[in-house]
């Protein structure tokens, strides 16, 4: 499916590396988006041979970023590459998360104070920061779309992985308040909550009986895969989304109802 309206639209992507965020650049660069994508360091290679081929693929192109969204001086230069090459910044989709590098499910009691920490300082920390860093811009280019990623954990609390959850629900009220404040600038905020997305790093967490079993749940029984989160993040990121703020969308073929 083509999106359109993202004509010369800047777009901050974080977290591009992972199989959602190449889902998301693709999108994006295909109609016609102006992308700054953003990862690790350790990443640098795959992101920028993912920001080659999408700006090859056209019609919009990508420039990849190194950096960590805890480190306000990276995201800093994100942005301002963003203004730098695309002269305004459109929307920030907020991306970047630990999920397939929490390890086996443990639970509460067996979670470590630096198990805590870490989960929280990049969902929670590094969400604000990515904020933060690009309200200015933003309002700048007449308002703009911030799109943070939730999950649908928040509402199941699924035992195993609690400071997950808990990023997870804190990443939602941080919508809400962004909301609340940015929108005397005309900027929107809202979130998406994806469900259990079978990809690589639900693969590395979940055994194929617990994946099995979700997709069991829901009203569109049949695996939840990547591109099936990008009509909403692309809508929401969009120029029609324009009076929604301060929502967060559940896409997980039908398994919660909000």
């Amino acid at each position: 499916m083509t999106h359109t309206g993202y004509e010369g639209r800047s777009v901050l992507l974080t977290g591009v590396v992972g199989d959602i965020g190449q889902e998301y650049l693709r999108a994006l660069t295909e109609a016609g988006a102006r992308v700054v994508a953003m990862d690790l360091e350790q990443a640098a290679e795959k992101g920028t041979r993912l920001a080659e081929e999408a700006t090859a693929a056209g019609p919009g192109n990508a420039t990849f970023v190194a950096g960590d969204i805890t480190v306000a001086a990276d995201v800093a230069r994100a942005v301002a590459t963003a203004v730098e090459t695309a002269g305004r910044l459109d929307a920030l989709i907020n991306n970047a998360a630990i999920y397939h590098g929490l390890g086996p499910k443990r639970s509460l009691l067996e979670l470590t104070e630096a198990d805590w920490e870490r989960v929280l300082r990049v969902n929670v920390t590094g969400t604000w920061q990515a904020i933060r860093a690009a309200a200015g811009a933003l309002a700048d280019s007449g308002g703009g779309r911030i799109v943070n990623v939730a999950s649908t954990v928040t509402r199941m609390g699924a035992p195993g992985f609690a400071h997950y959850v808990a990023s997870k629900a804190a990443v939602e009220g941080l919508t809400r308040a962004a909301a609340r404040e940015l929108g005397q600038q005309g900027t929107t905020v809202n979130a998406v909550a994806p469900g259990l997305v079978d990809d690589t790093g639900s693969r590395a967490v979940n055994t194929d009986e617990y994946m099995a079993k979700v997709s069991a749940t829901r009203s569109i029984q049949r695996s939840m895969v990547p591109a099936d989160l990008v009509g909403a993040v692309m809508w929401l990121a969009g120029e029609s989304s324009g009076f929604v703020s301060g929502q967060t969308i559940v896409v997980d073929g039908g398994g919660v109802f909000v």
